[in-house]
């Protein structure tokens, strides 16, 4: 959804009620340095992410536990509960993942008094270490509120860590640390190269609070349905 149609709708709808909100532009890297756009829309207890370069959005709405996956480019979407979809996931990722079982780290995330202007961000350079190895970096600001995606992303991880509770744990760890700094502008990841340089995972291109209509968190009008067959169990 651009921002030309989100300006439409809300000059069509403005005697209805709107979100105060977050939107998040983003840069996002896979292990090869692929970059890819994200947009987040972040409102209360609701969120939604556009991926624009494969025409996903993925829509979370914690209060009337549903989340929808749309398909812009065959026009339809699949609604399923939340509650439903985070047992599912939860279950494939055991069925996948390797029970191995590995030695907490110390971790430790101090920050370095180095600073730089990112996107018009005012950050500062945070290191999280592992047993002593560097493994990501994070220039964080305190130029932006926090409590809107706090509670958002708060809310999308506390399923996976009731799951997964010692996987999570040292992620958690890292979470709980590195807020007290600020909030990621840009992330630079040392543990996927080994090492041997740093890979821009995440970067936030741009950062505003928006007021949201409902529309946002729907999806648009006209795209069929998709009713899921049962998972097989």
């Amino acid at each position: 959804m651009g921002w030309g149609f989100i300006i439409f709708l809300f000059s069509m709808l403005m005697f209805q009620e709107g979100l105060a909100g977050v939107v998040i532009e983003q840069v996002m890297r896979d292990r090869e340095g692929n970059a890819s756009k994200v947009f987040l829309y972040i409102s209360e207890n609701k969120y939604r992410a556009d991926h624009p370069d494969g025409s996903m959005t993925t829509i979370m709405d914690f209060q009337g536990d549903r989340i929808m996956m749309i398909d812009h480019r065959a026009r339809c979407y699949v609604e399923i509960k939340f509650s439903q979809w985070e047992k599912e996931v939860a279950e494939r990722l055991k069925r996948s993942t390797p029970k191995i079982k590995t030695a907490p780290r110390k971790i430790t995330v101090k920050g370095t008094g180095e600073t730089a202007t990112i996107n018009g961000f005012r950050t500062e350079k945070v290191e999280i270490i592992a047993n002593g190895e560097l493994i990501e970096e994070n220039w964080v600001t305190r130029d932006v509120d926090l409590k809107d995606v706090e509670k958002v992303m708060e809310r999308i991880a506390l399923g996976f860590s009731k799951e997964f509770k010692s996987e999570m744990k040292e992620g958690r760890e890292i979470y709980d640390k590195l807020k007290t700094f600020g909030f990621p502008i840009l992330v630079k990841d040392y543990a996927i190269t080994y090492g041997l340089k740093a890979l821009d995972v995440l970067e936030v291109k741009k950062m505003e609070k928006k007021e949201l209509m409902d529309e946002v968190f729907l999806p648009p009008s006209g795209y069929q349905k998709i009713v899921p067959e049962p998972s097989n169990k």
